[in-house]
C-alpha cells in the first residue's frame, strides 16, 4: 500500500461524493489536513441526477460552485428551472423561481457520474488529499484523542489511519452505521426503483427540458416515474414502487418498460426512447439511524438517513449535512465544546422532518391530490415550491415551521 499518508489528519473523510467533496473543501478552506478515502473509482455510476436550487448555495460557499457553472455544458448537464407533475393527463408544475423563500431558484440536472467527478476534483484542487480503492474496514479508539481507521486497498493490504475527527459519507454504503451497529428502521414500507439512461428521442415541441417530469402511474397511485432530461438528449428514467408491484416480471429491464407502457402519455413522449445503459434496481432503499454524530464522528447525507428519491432531496441533504458539520467540527478541533445533538442532529433533522412529511403525503395522495387541484392559490404555491427547491429549513416558511398541520388542513380543503 502506498505510504505516502501524514502521521496525523485532523479529519478522514469517507466517501468522495457530494457530501464528502464539501466538507473536505470547507475543512481544507478553514487550513485543516483532510484526508478523504473512496471505496469506487471515479466517475462511476450513481443515481439522483436532479439537483435542487438550495444546493448552490452550499457548493458556493465550498468553493464548487464556479466549476460546475463552468463545464456544465460540455457535460451535457441540463438547466432546471422547477418540476412537472402528470397524472392522468392531468398536468401541473412549479417554476422554483417563484418561490417563498430566499435564495438561487435555478439549478442543473446532472449525470452524477461526471457530476461526482467534478466535485471530487475541485475538493483535490482544494489540497482535499483523496485515495480512491480504499475500504474502511474497521473504526478504532486508541486513545482518548485519535481515531483509527483500518483500510484495505485493492490488493488486500491493510493500514491504520489516524486522524482527530471522522466524517462519514460513505452514503448508501453506510460505512460507520454498519461497523457501529448505528442503523435503525426506516418507518417507510421497501419500496423497489428501477432505472436507466436513455436517449429518450423526444419530438413533442411542449415538452420542457428544463423540469424534471413526475408522472404517477394511472392506476396505482403510490407507483411513480422521473424523466430528468440532460443537455445532450439524454435522460435518466426510473420508476418507484412498493416492491409488491414488480412481482409479476423477471428482470428490472422489464419492470421499467412494462410500467412506462402502462402510463399513455409518458409512453407516447418515449416512443423513440432507447436504453444506452443496463436496467438498474435498488431495494430497499430507505435507512435511518438513531444518532447522527457519536464520540468523535459524524454522519453525513445518506450514510446518516436517506427518504425516497421522489422529491430529489438526497444531494441537498448531503450537502446542508457538511455545511452545518464542519463548523462544529472546527470548533470541536479547536477545543470548544460542541452539542452534537443540539447543534447538529435535531436542526438538521428537522428539514428531513419536512421532506419526509411531503414523501408520505406523496404516496398516501394527499400531496398528488393538493397539486393537482385547479384551484390552487399562488401564496401557498409559492411556499410549497420553496420546499420542492430544497427551502426545507426555512422557519419562516408556514409549511416548513409546522409541516404537518399545514398538510393536512391543505389536503382537507382540496379534497
Amino acid at each position: 500500500m502506498n505510504k505516502d499518508f501524514l502521521p496525523l489528519y485532523d479529519v478522514i473523510i469517507i466517501g468522495a461524493g457530494p457530501a464528502g467533496a464539501c466538507a473536505g473543501a470547507l475543512l481544507r478552506r478553514a487550513g485543516k489536513t483532510v484526508l478523504c478515502v473512496e471505496k469506487a473509482h471515479f466517475p462511476r455510476f450513481s443515481i439522483g441526477e436532479s439537483l435542487l436550487p438550495h444546493c448552490m448555495e452550499f457548493l458556493a460557499e465550498a468553493g464548487l460552485l464556479d466549476r460546475l457553472e463552468q463545464q456544465a455544458d460540455s457535460l451535457g448537464f441540463q438547466f432546471k428551472n422547477g418540476a412537472a407533475f402528470l397524472k392522468n393527463g392531468m398536468r401541473t408544475e412549479f417554476d422554483f423561481t417563484r418561490k417563498f423563500s430566499k435564495g438561487p431558484g435555478t439549478t442543473f440536472q446532472v449525470k452524477r457520474a461526471a457530476f461526482d467527478a467534478l466535485l471530487a476534483d475541485g475538493a483535490a484542487a482544494q489540497g482535499v488529499d483523496i485515495r480512491y480503492g480504499l475500504e474502511v474496514t474497521d473504526f478504532l479508539y486508541p486513545d482518548a484523542e485519535l481515531v483509527q481507521l483500518k483500510v484495505n486497498n485493492e490488493q488486500g493490504e491493510s493500514r491504520l489511519l489516524n486522524c482527530k475527527f471522522v466524517l462519514d459519507a460513505s452514503g448508501f454504503g453506510r460505512v460507520l452505521p454498519k461497523l457501529l451497529d448505528l442503523e435503525t428502521p426506516s418507518g417507510f414500507p421497501v419500496r423497489q426503483a428501477c432505472f436507466c439512461h436513455i436517449r429518450d428521442g423526444i419530438t413533442d415541441p411542449g415538452f420542457d427540458r428544463n423540469k424534471i417530469l413526475i408522472t404517477v402511474h394511472p392506476t396505482l397511485h403510490d407507483v411513480w416515474y422521473w424523466l430528468i432530461p440532460f443537455s445532450d438528449g439524454t435522460a435518466s428514467l426510473g420508476v418507484v414502487g412498493a416492491t409488491e408491484r414488480f412481482a409479476a416480471t423477471d428482470t428490472a429491464a422489464a419492470s421499467l418498460w412494462q410500467k412506462v407502457a402502462d402510463e399513455a402519455d409518458l409512453s407516447l413522449l418515449l416512443a423513440n426512447a432507447e436504453a444506452i445503459n443496463e436496467v438498474r434496481s435498488l431495494v430497499g432503499y430507505s435507512a435511518n439511524v438513531g444518532d447522527l454524530a457519536g464520540d468523535r464522528y459524524a454522519l453525513l447525507g445518506n450514510a446518516g438517513e436517506f427518504l425516497d428519491p421522489v422529491f430529489s432531496s438526497g444531494v441537498t441533504i448531503a450537502l446542508r449535512s457538511a455545511s452545518t458539520a464542519v463548523p462544529l467540527v472546527l470548533k470541536q478541533l479547536s477545543g470548544e465544546a460542541v452539542d452534537w445533538n443540539a447543534q447538529y442532529t435535531k436542526p438538521l433533522r428537522h428539514g428531513i422532518s419536512t421532506f419526509r412529511q411531503f414523501v408520505e403525503a406523496w404516496y398516501d395522495s394527499r400531496f398528488q391530490n393538493i397539486i393537482f387541484n385547479e384551484q390552487r392559490q399562488e401564496q401557498v404555491s409559492q411556499m410549497i415550491s420553496s420546499i420542492l427547491a430544497g427551502y426545507a429549513w426555512d422557519q419562516q416558511n408556514p409549511y416548513v415551521a409546522d409541516t404537518k398541520k399545514r398538510l393536512q388542513t391543505l389536503s382537507e380543503i382540496c379534497a
